[in-house]
């Protein structure tokens, strides 16, 4: 190296974290700072400040956490608490159990047998619980710092650099930005399957043949990605579908792995949320005993959004012994928040009924589900009464993705500046409306279509102003461009 030549720099870098975009935060995140900083500075804008409808982070848009949950974590930080009359019996109960299996009954150890013993099998009985029967061994759950970790630890444990292809992992379009991130950063590649939009975002298997097919000639596809409930599309899949997806995992020897984390956001009348080990497992010895399943859930979504606490867990379903006791290996270099593990547990063991926190947890639960599909159903009615746009219906999670029609000229002066036609509509409208959206093109979608991601978190009223006012700026934007 040259006198003088610092060690690191772009040439000398890891080469693959070159590829990692995290494009959710790019230009028109970064527009939108520097325009809320204008506004700070007494610029007039047409708005009063930008409108962020860009993140799933529920607490952060102004809804409560579980009473529950937070009066057990606030008692084991501080036991003190516990001789007081401030809290409900069965919460300073539950935090006595807890504190118990904490060495020295404290949250700042570090608590090992708590999160590698104790947890999973309280996680394994309610996977029993919500599966019907179906058993989990707590030996076969790992806990994880949230659903971001727990993915990249997947991928670290399925890509080998040994073989002589690129290791594929196969993921849905649309799908979560971060997937595309850490397929980069692990050197693996990313193999594309295109929802089928005009059914539902269903799983169209034979678009999955047909890209294992052209992917096979450049890598070796190991792992089927399937998110249900679906983030960006909201999407819950139906049974038959799920069967369709094992079938071919059984047929191509794929690993499945099932992103479950909005499980628990499913609200939409008849849309019932089936885990991918449930289904495997009905389906019989020919697949339950064939099929390999990885499985994640997460405490940032559901009913707690507690997506400041980071924790979930990943559960392994016919992974040989030998290659789990190295991940576990893997996975001690990362000890999650003991808080928020505790939280988790409240979450996979809440209140029982006869319980004096029982009927607020439901109904808090209850609530928030009666608020998303109250949402989610304004959000189908504003955006499509408005010609050009297209929303499907939203069964679960936290956002629209609605289709919109985006005129040649405005696409051939996308191109023009260098940007997708999508990023150059939300863009104008950022500009000038203030309001933030997530453009399609970051989450991947159908040749010659076009989106955006909203996510439905704001107050009623205000997400109903939100979405006439894109409507009303999508109406002026096909005018000026056709």
């Amino acid at each position: 190296m040259a006198p003088g030549k610092r060690l690191l720099n772009l040439e000398t870098m890891n080469q693959a974290v070159l590829d990692v975009k995290v494009p959710i935060l790019g230009s028109l995140w970064a527009r939108a700072v520097e325009m809320q900083r204008e506004i700070n500075q007494g610029i007039v804008k047409p708005f009063g400040n930008i409108t962020r409808c860009t993140f799933g982070d529920q607490q952060a848009m102004g809804h409560k956490p579980r009473t529950f949950l937070r009066q057990v974590a606030a008692l084991c930080t501080y036991p003190d608490l516990l001789n007081t009359e401030h809290f409900a019996e069965d919460a300073k109960r539950r935090a006595r159990e807890i504190l118990k299996n904490l060495d020295n009954g404290s949250v700042g150890s570090y608590n090992p047998n708590y999160v590698s013993r104790v947890l999973p099998s309280k996680i394994a009985t309610f996977l029993e619980r919500r599966d019907g029967g179906v058993p989990a061994n707590p030996r076969n759950i790992i806990v994880s710092g949230g659903m971001s970790k727990a993915i990249l630890n997947v991928l670290l444990l399925v890509v080998n650099e040994e073989e002589p292809l690129r290791t594929g992992f196969v993921v849905p379009v649309p799908h979560y930005p971060l997937y595309g991130d850490a397929i980069a950063l692990f050197g693996a590649t990313k193999v594309e399957y295109v929802l089928d939009e005009e059914r539902g975002w269903a799983v169209n298997v034979d678009r999955i043949r047909e890209s294992l097919c052209a992917a096979r000639k450049h890598c070796t596809p190991k792992v089927l990605c399937v998110l249900n409930p679906g983030n960006p599309t909201g999407h819950v899949l139906s049974r038959d579908n799920i069967e369709e997806i094992i079938r071919l995992a059984a047929e191509e020897n794929l690993l499945l792995f099932a992103d479950e984390v909005y499980q628990e956001n499913v609200f939409a009348p008849g849309a019932v949320f089936h885990s991918l080990k449930k289904v495997l497992f009905e389906m019989g010895p020919e697949y339950s005993e064939r099929v390999q399943l990885v499985s994640i859930y997460s405490i940032s979504k559901g009913i707690s959004g507690e997506c400041g606490l980071r924790a979930g867990y990943i559960e392994f379903v016919n992974v040989d012994r030998a290659v789990f006791e190295y991940f576990a290996i893997l996975k001690s270099y990362d000890i999650p928040s003991i808080i928020a593990v505790l939280a988790m547990e409240v979450l996979v063991d809440p209140p029982q009924p006869g319980d004096p926190s029982y009927e607020t947890f439901q109904a808090e639960a209850q609530n928030l589900l009666s608020t998303q599909l109250e949402k989610a159903r304004l959000a189908e009615e504003i955006l499509n009464r408005a010609p050009g746009i297209h929303c499907n219906p939203i069964h679960g999670a936290l956002y629209a993705f609605p289709r919109i029609q985006i005129p040649e000229r405005a696409v051939s002066l996308a191109q023009e500046r260098g940007q997708a036609p999508d990023v150059f509509f939300c863009h104008l409208l950022l500009e000038e409306t203030g309001i933030v959206l997530v453009d399609g093109t970051s989450f991947g979608q159908a040749k010659g279509t076009y989106h955006f991601r909203i996510s439905l978190l704001h107050p009623l009223e205000e997400l109903k102003s939100i979405l006439e006012k894109i409507v009303e700026f999508h109406g002026t934007f096909l005018q000026e461009y056709s």
